[in-house]
């Protein structure tokens, strides 16, 4: 288990859900995950924000939804940024709408909201005494966050403009192509965590560059996808037995979208929590040397 305390710019680094009835997500999390909660607003706030933990470490967090949010709920990721004022004037150059100014949460760090040109909503990150995910890749903890859109052009345009992000095609053998998105440099900051991330990776058939990936993009198809669902992000858990977590996510009153089903070198399914928001879960086995590998490692 290694404890992260801090991301580079441009590299997810946490996440959150808001829900209708905050209390009974956290008790459906609790009950799927092993997560422990603890409300971080002050006293008298009139919303919450349950941070979630596990082996102690901070994972996720579920909050109370603002005014005006969507009845749906949804995982909103988090973009690790130096200056959340200087990203956004970026984000408005390329063609993104800021639809929260950049403002402060207490101490904890400042955040701004945004929409890219496709209608993919997600946030970027300040950070005071809150540095982002402390655990990430064990199971029962986030794995990746991943860009679902209709126009993977114009994306690719804006977060390469924005974070500096390549979009990088990857063979996956049977599978076929896959877009990795890569934060050029990401790999030598995850070497001082771990020295040996890149050996492992290779010896897990992980594609070139792997140790830069931060996510993977995928085009939505009409008949994967109503046209009224907009381009969005969505977020995968590591777990260690899929098909277990989503016979639990169903007894505990959320939903399975699709099944259990292997892709390559992972076990993944597509669930909803009881009040609608969508999450992945996946478990990852490598493949021996010289074989494609879909696996997840951020």
């Amino acid at each position: 288990m290694i404890e992260r305390d801090g991301y580079p710019p441009g590299v997810p680094c946490w996440i959150d859900t808001s829900q209708p009835d905050p209390e009974a997500a956290v008790r459906f999390y609790q009950g799927l995950f092993g997560w422990e909660f603890t409300d971080r607003m002050p006293l008298g706030s009139e919303g919450s924000y349950h941070v979630a933990h596990l082996h102690g470490k901070q994972v996720a967090a579920v909050s109370s939804q603002p005014a005006g949010s969507p009845p749906t709920p949804n995982w909103a990721t988090y973009i690790w940024v130096d200056n959340a004022e200087e990203t956004t004037a970026k984000v408005k150059e390329a063609g993104g709408t800021v639809l929260v100014e950049a403002f402060d949460i207490f101490d904890a760090g400042r955040m701004a909201m945004l929409s890219d040109p496709t209608g993919a909503v997600l946030s970027l990150w300040q950070a005071g005494t809150h540095r982002g995910a402390q655990l990430v890749n064990e199971a029962n903890t986030w794995n990746w966050s991943d860009l679902n859109t209709r126009d993977p052009q114009a994306a690719k345009a804006f977060y390469g403009e924005v974070f500096g992000w390549v979009a990088e095609e990857v063979d996956l053998g049977d599978l076929g192509e896959a877009t990795m998105w890569r934060a050029p440099g990401y790999g030598d900051f995850l070497e001082q965590l771990e020295p040996d991330i890149r050996r492992r990776q290779t010896e897990g058939g992980a594609p070139p560059g792997f140790a830069d990936a931060i996510g993977w993009m995928s085009t939505m198809s009409a008949d994967q996808f109503p046209d009224d669902v907009p381009s969005h992000w969505s977020v995968t858990f590591a777990v260690d037995d899929v098909d277990a977590i989503a016979a639990t996510a169903k007894r505990l009153g959320g939903g399975v979208l699709v099944a259990p089903f292997d892709a390559g070198a992972a076990r993944i399914a597509v669930l909803t929590d009881p009040q609608g928001a969508v999450f992945n879960v996946s478990k990852y086995q490598a493949l021996p040397i010289g074989e494609t590998d879909a696996a997840t490692e951020s």
